[in-house]
């Protein structure tokens, strides 16, 4: 059900993003409380436009296929920590990603309560993820659920 669900959900949202793509900037500075995506309407703009066109990619389907219905897949024990590259924010094409030093990026939005209920507050989710961003500092490994055998008497 979900294979047939995820891709519907996913397009209707990203029409739903067309539709108010003048209204964005202005949404995202009151839903996160920054003023500099209405400051900076035209770039703001130009940055959603990019933003959407990489959620087209797959990130919204996989929202809504894997994000939002977790795991019925084997599960996988993640490894590493965020080295900043940014790669995982759609390949550095997120409207909320800032430039902090040399090739070093930060999540504008972080601290906001409403990330974490985007793809960016779940990932990675398994080596899947890691690979489709070419992640270079986390790894996933399966989890060998250990079932106990009892003891056979002699």
């Amino acid at each position: 059900m979900r294979k047939i669900v995820a891709p519907a959900v996913a397009q209707l949202y990203l029409a739903s993003l067309y539709l108010f793509l003048p209204l964005m900037p202005l949404l995202a500075s009151l839903l996160f409380m920054r003023s500099k995506y209405v400051r900076e309407y035209r770039d703001t703009l130009r940055k959603v436009r990019i933003h959407i066109a990489a959620l087209k990619e797959g990130p919204a389907q996989h929202y809504f296929h894997d994000v939002m219905g977790r795991g019925s897949e084997v599960p996988q024990e993640i490894h590493g920590e965020c080295v900043q590259c940014g790669n995982c924010c759609m390949d550095r094409r997120c409207v909320f990603l800032e430039p902090i030093a040399n090739d070093k990026y930060q999540c504008g939005i972080y601290h906001s309560p409403f990330r974490k209920l985007s793809n960016c507050g779940s990932f990675p989710l398994n080596q899947w993820d890691i690979d489709r961003y070419a992640c270079p500092s986390y790894t996933a490994s399966a989890v060998i659920p250990i079932h106990p055998v009892p003891a056979t008497s002699q």
